[in-house]
């Protein structure tokens, strides 16, 4: 789901886990970003479903770059996706295009993960 960037992480989330829910409604765990925390957000995600939220938060403690414990793997997601050309820069204009390509970036990597997997064997 793309939304527009004026929206607020917390909001925009509530209709991302809707969607999510209906997807997959076998996930149990959630881990967030701190921008999630608060007892609005905890409440909205238990009316939503069955599911546990986990804030993951940067030690205040840390100084300078630290990799935070399952941020590394959207980062390292982000990171796959920039390899794509047309999804390296900016250049749809509709968000439906941008997310055609998102999925089709998506699909590209996992169907090269699955033969490999399958040459594997």
């Amino acid at each position: 789901m793309i939304q527009p960037a004026s929206t607020q992480d917390r909001d925009g989330a509530l209709p991302v886990l809707a969607e999510v829910r209906r997807l997959f409604p076998f996930i149990e765990k959630i881990f967030a970003d701190g921008g999630y925390q608060g007892a609005a957000t905890a409440c909205a995600v238990a009316a939503l479903g069955q599911w546990e939220l986990e804030i993951v938060k940067r030690s205040d403690t840390a100084k300078g770059f630290v990799v935070l414990p399952k941020r590394w793997i959207v980062e390292r997601t982000f990171g796959w996706i920039g390899r794509c050309r047309r999804l390296s820069k900016h250049f749809e204009n509709l968000s439906k295009n941008a997310l055609a390509f998102l999925r089709l970036a998506m699909i590209r990597l996992m169907t090269r993960r699955i033969a490999r997997l399958a040459l594997q064997q």
